[in-house]
């Protein structure tokens, strides 16, 4: 009787370098592909509209993906338990592989099915498909986990070259007889109100894109990747976050494909790149051993933090909608809402204005972020926000407070970035263009902008509200780590 396997797509929608495809192909005569939609299994951080839209099309190029290598995509929806007990029981199929995750739910999950299947007698194998190294590989020299980066990278970097990559097949086994299955439609991932013009004119999700865009990024910005990273207005960054996160690319095959092009990764001019990818691997890292800090900050002094109390509600639709009158935060916010991304500096500044200068609590940001990001990550997104708000491991200090004013006249020095996304301030001079309330009545007459009409008024005063977090964070300074 021929033996079928069970490929379980989660978050690595692709076919190369892909362990779990590799080991069905090990281990079957015939090969079930699967998707099985049940966000609400990883509630409470179910994916937001932004990253409900990348999964369409992600998940579409990898349908065409399959078809055109003899297989088929197989897509459901349902309790992933009861699925897979019904497939195979309707397919004959006893074996099962995934690549793993690392958020607390989808873990959970994962060990509940594998502990069921397996006591149904099926074979189950869970494989590493989405870290560069597993996050419990990677420990101090007393066992610990890292809460440094510098150490955990360090550390990696003795290891980068043990990371091998798995080319995709050619060809696929043939497909059992398939049981009903659902049109990539039913899923409604994509709005009913087409809000996402910005989206599809920016992005295109799936694996050969993120192939296209990575090969782009290291043929033509990589070398410049340190004086450029920095600048919002300009192009100096890889924007391969989002395939990332679905596994349309794996880190590896990204490590991989920077040393064809530079021998040594931890060199000069790639070494600040493929230093991002660590920061990535360090999400990771965390969020494993640290499940309660999508939640709770990992420094336990901040959960005594006085935020704010008053007009919050107010202020925090200001940030989310791009109105504070700090044009570079604004800027950000915008580009946010239109692209379903930011660029990374932007994003520490916004982060910063939101739980410094309005002193509103982190996780009201990482909330609004996991569901306008076609990026977001929960390792991610946990290790930023508690980054920026000086609560999480190897944190920024909490008095390092970014002005957004001299953060824009610095990366932003010509008003680009800003101009493109606050048209209303278009015609101010570079000298007023991150701080118009300077500028005086006669240059705002000329650039026909009025402050409260055509821009916001700024919500608060940058140096009151700087002062007025320090003062927050002297309350909780001398407690106990």
């Amino acid at each position: 009787m021929p033996n079928t396997a069970i490929l379980w797509f989660r978050r690595d929608l692709r076919l190369d370098d892909n362990p779990a495809l590799h080991g069905c192909l090990s281990d079957c005569d015939h090969l079930l592909p699967l998707y099985i939609h049940e966000p609400e299994e990883e509630a409470p951080w179910v994916p937001g509209a932004a990253s409900r839209w990348w999964l369409h099309g992600s998940l579409a190029q990898l349908a065409h993906d399959l078809r055109s290598r003899g297989s088929q995509l197989l897509v459901t929806r349902g309790d992933s338990l009861d699925t897979l007990t019904r497939i195979a029981s309707a397919t004959g199929a006893r074996t099962l592989h995934w690549n793993r995750l690392y958020d607390p739910a989808t873990r959970e999950r994962d060990t509940r099915v594998k502990q069921a299947l397996r006591a149904a007698g099926i074979k189950v194998v869970s494989h590493p498909g989405s870290v560069l190294f597993e996050p419990w590989e990677i420990a101090s020299g007393s066992g610990e986990p890292y809460r440094v980066f510098s150490a955990f990278w360090r550390r990696c970097g003795t290891r980068l070259g043990e990371c091998t990559t798995l080319d995709a097949p050619v060809s696929l086994p043939p497909a059992p007889p398939l049981v009903s299955g659902l049109a990539l439609d039913e899923l409604m991932l994509r709005p009913r109100i087409p809000w996402d013009s910005g989206l599809q004119a920016t992005w295109t999700p799936g694996e050969a894109a993120a192939h296209a865009r990575a090969r782009t990024f290291l043929h033509t910005h990589a070398a410049d990747y340190r004086q450029q990273r920095d600048r919002p207005d300009r192009t100096g960054t890889s924007a391969l976050s989002p395939a990332l996160h679905f596994g349309e690319l794996s880190p590896r095959r990204l490590l991989r494909m920077v040393t064809e092009i530079w021998e040594d990764p931890s060199a000069e001019p790639i070494e600040p790149f493929v230093r991002e990818l660590g920061w990535r691997e360090f999400a990771h890292h965390l969020l494993y051993h640290y499940p309660h800090t999508t939640d709770a900050p990992l420094d336990p002094r901040f959960a005594a933090l006085p935020w704010r109390e008053t007009d919050a509600e107010r202020l925090l639709e200001a940030w989310q909608r791009g109105a504070t009158g700090i044009p570079l935060v604004d800027a950000g916010m915008r580009e946010l809402w239109e692209l379903g991304w930011m660029h990374n500096r932007t994003r520490m500044v916004v982060a910063s204005f939101l739980t410094k200068n309005l002193r509103l609590p982190w996780q009201l940001g990482a909330r609004w972020f996991w569901d306008t990001l076609v990026d977001a990550d929960l390792a991610a997104n946990t290790l930023g926000w508690q980054w920026s708000a000086g609560c999480g491991a190897d944190a920024a200090p909490y008095f390092r407070i970014f002005n957004p004013v001299l953060q824009g006249e610095r990366f932003d020095p010509r008003g680009d970035y800003v101009r493109r996304w606050c048209p209303e301030l278009g015609r101010l001079p570079v000298k007023f263009i991150h701080r118009p309330w300077m500028a005086p009545p006669a240059v705002l007459d000329h650039a026909g902008l009025r402050l409260g009409r055509e821009y916001p008024a700024p919500i608060v005063d940058l140096q009151d509200s700087r002062a007025a977090a320090l003062a927050a964070y002297e309350t909780i300074k001398g407690r106990a780590r």
